[in-house]
C-alpha cells in the first residue's frame, strides 16, 4: 500500500511540473528561434536553427539600436520605480504594522479592515481618475505617478505580513532593551525590526513582484519610453504586419524579465518561506 501510494505521488508530482512548467518551456524555446522559423504553420517545439539574435537584438548588441533602446530604457525604469516604490512602502509598512500589533488604539480594527479592503480593490477602477489627477496634478509620465499608486497597493500586504511577524515577538525583549537604556526607537530599530528580518524580506519581495509586472497603471499612466515600464513597453512590440505578431520578441523579453525575479527567489527562499508560514503553527 505504501509502494502504491509513493508511486502515485510521483507521477502526480511529474505531471504538475509538466502542466507548470511546459509554457515555460516553450517561451524559451520560442526565444531562440528565428522570425522565419516562427511564421510557419506549426512551428517545432525545439529549435530547428538555435540562434541567439533575438537577445542581441534587444540587448543593443547588433547595429538595429531602436528596439533595444527602447527596451534597456523600459528595463531601467522598471528596476528604478519598483526598487523605490519597495523601499518606501516597507519603510512605511514596518512603523504601521508596529503601531499596530503593539499599541492599543480606538479603530485597529477598522484600520486593518481597511487596509484589507484597499489589497482587494480592483485597480483598473481607478485608471480612469488617477489620469485626469495625475494630469492635474504633473505627475502623468513620470516616476512618482506610478511609485505612488503602486505603494498604495502594496501597503496593506505589508502591513497584514509584517503585523503577524511583531505580534510573535515577545514584549518583554523590547522592554529589557529599554530597561538597558536604549530609547524606544533604538529598541525598535536594532531589537525588534532585526527579529522580524524575515517578514520585512517577504512584505519587500510581494512588493518588488507587484511593481515590476504590474501592466495596468504602467500602460495607462505613462506616454513616453522615459518612464514606461517593461510590461507595459512590450505591448508596442510590433511585427512586420498586423497578423504576425513579434512572437520571438516577445517570448525573448520575456525570458529576460523574468531572470530577476527567478535569482531573488533563488537568493531568500528561505526568507521568503518563513515569511509566508508566518504564525501558521501555534505551539
Amino acid at each position: 500500500m505504501r509502494q502504491k501510494t509513493g508511486v502515485g505521488t510521483w507521477i502526480g508530482f511529474v505531471v504538475i511540473l509538466v502542466w507548470c512548467l511546459l509554457p515555460v518551456a516553450w517561451i524559451v524555446s520560442l526565444s531562440f528561434k528565428s522570425l522565419a522559423e516562427t511564421t510557419t504553420g506549426s512551428p517545432h517545439f525545439l529549435p530547428q536553427d538555435f540562434t541567439w539574435d533575438n537577445y542581441k537584438v534587444l540587448l543593443g548588441m547588433t547595429s538595429d539600436k531602436s528596439t533595444s533602446h527602447d527596451f534597456l530604457a523600459s528595463l531601467r525604469n522598471s528596476f528604478g520605480i519598483s526598487i523605490v516604490a519597495t523601499i518606501l512602502a516597507v519603510m512605511i509598512a514596518t512603523l504601521a504594522a508596529y503601531a499596530i500589533a503593539r499599541l492599543e488604539f480606538r479603530g485597529k480594527r477598522l484600520v486593518l479592515s481597511l487596509a484589507l479592503a484597499i489589497a482587494m480593490f480592483p485597480v483598473v477602477s481607478l485608471v480612469g481618475p488617477l489620469f485626469d489627477m495625475w494630469r492635474t496634478f504633473h505627475l502623468f509620465n513620470t516616476w512618482p505617478g506610478l511609485i505612488i499608486p503602486y505603494m498604495t497597493f502594496t501597503l496593506p500586504l505589508a502591513i497584514w505580513t509584517l503585523s503577524a511577524f511583531f505580534r510573535e515577538i515577545p514584549w518583554e525583549m523590547e522592554q529589557a532593551a529599554q530597561v538597558d537604556g536604549a530609547t524606544s526607537w533604538q529598541a525598535f530599530r536594532k531589537v525588534i525590526v532585526p527579529l522580524a528580518a524575515p517578514g520585512v524580506f517577504t512584505a519587500a519581495i510581494l512588493t518588488f513582484f507587484f511593481a515590476w509586472n504590474e501592466f495596468v497603471l504602467a500602460l495607462s499612466l505613462t506616454s513616453t519610453t522615459t518612464t514606461r515600464t517593461v510590461p507595459a513597453q512590450m505591448s508596442f512590440f510590433v511585427g512586420p504586419d498586423p497578423f504576425n505578431p513579434p512572437y520571438v520578441q516577445l517570448a525573448t523579453a520575456s525570458v529576460i524579465v523574468t531572470i530577476p525575479v527567478i535569482v531573488i527567489v533563488l537568493l531568500f527562499q528561505r526568507r521568503i518561506v518563513a515569511g509566508l508560514t508566518s504564525g501558521a503553527v501555534k505551539g
